[in-house]
């Protein structure tokens, strides 16, 4: 993800031409992993961050950072100190937030007449195209669209003018936004409309056929989970991802059925998943463990899991993808 914000942030700095007279605002900043590539360029920036514990790394970075949710009040202020922006990001962030009304009020608000706002959050039609029904969860409060985010946009007087994909998080759409009328729609926006009118992703059945289909992919994984265990082989889980919640919880599978999960990031280590209380263990350990089967929770970091993780396959381990239209 380092890399990939740093690829993003560089290419903004030169297709808008940011310099010491440009402005950026970063709602949800974390620890800075974007914002520093702007101080580094010599960009002024400003994050938002309503943790006050994450705010702080941001700051031991050189950024400027407000530990407050950002609204319609959040941007007065900044309007009235430091005057508008020419690009305002969010990345990983808006499908988060509730009340998204306010912070679009904001955003129109902060820009400038030709600033631009750019979105990248996972992708409503990578969600039904590959069944990855695991996107859905308590955190996750919209899954967008073009369709969908334009249809909120249009209230603030804002829309999308461009698009970029990528493969993060099961399929990400990264969203160019404007003032409405401030920069024409490009080719590939157009096209990828189009593509959602075919998909039907304004059609009631698309949703029907969906549920249909995550039926399906839950008792394939039911059924191999059942399998396995029968024929005395070791099963195990490899991610303690939000996802898996959704995944272990749909498919009521429990410490009976999984009796642990490997997770590389510590403070998940030595805790449960929620609902069924399987225990979450240092990844570090999977090698010792030697099981047969591995449920790959984290999916859309296969290459790098099985790199890390090569002696599994190695010894004749089997990674198992839990979501319907994956291919391993």
């Amino acid at each position: 993800m380092v890399k990939h914000f740093r690829e993003m942030s560089e290419k903004l700095i030169v297709h808008l031409k940011l310099d010491e007279n440009s402005l950026v605002v970063e709602i949800g900043c974390n620890d800075g992993i974007t914002l520093k590539n702007f101080v580094e360029a010599g960009v002024p920036s400003i994050g938002i961050e309503p943790s006050s514990n994450v705010a702080e790394k941001a700051r031991s970075k050189g950024i400027k950072v407000l530990d407050k949710f950002f609204n319609l009040e959040t941007s007065t202020t900044l309007v009235e100190e430091v005057g508008n922006a020419d690009l305002f990001i969010a990345t990983n962030t808006m499908h988060h937030i509730e009340d998204i009304n306010s912070v679009f009020a904001g955003v129109k608000e902060l820009l400038k007449p030709k600033g631009v706002m750019v979105q990248e959050d996972p992708y409503l039609g990578d969600m039904l195209k590959l069944v990855s029904y695991d996107q859905i969860y308590a955190e996750h409060m919209y899954l967008w669209s073009i369709t969908s985010l334009n249809n909120v946009l249009a209230r603030h007087g804002l829309e999308i003018f461009d698009i970029e994909r990528n493969k993060f998080h099961g399929g990400c759409m990264r969203y160019y936004i404007c003032h409405k009328g401030a920069f024409c729609p490009t080719e590939q926006c157009l096209k990828q409309q189009n593509k959602e009118v075919k998909l039907g992703i304004k059609d009631e059945k698309t949703y029907h056929k969906f549920r249909l289909m995550c039926e399906e992919s839950r008792g394939r994984l039911v059924n191999k989970v059942s399998e396995i265990r029968k024929s005395g082989k070791k099963i195990v889980g490899y991610g303690a991802t939000a996802k898996s919640a959704t995944i272990i919880n749909y498919c009521n599978l429990t410490c009976e059925d999984i009796p642990c999960i490997f997770d590389s990031t510590d403070f998940k280590q030595g805790k449960y998943s929620p609902g069924a209380h399987i225990p979450v263990l240092p990844a570090e350990q999977f090698k010792d463990e030697k099981p047969d089967f591995a449920i790959l929770f984290a999916w859309n970091h296969f290459k790098e899991i099985n790199d890390k993780e090569k002696d599994f396959e190695r010894y004749g381990g089997e990674w198992v993808i839990p979501i319907g239209q994956l291919p391993k």
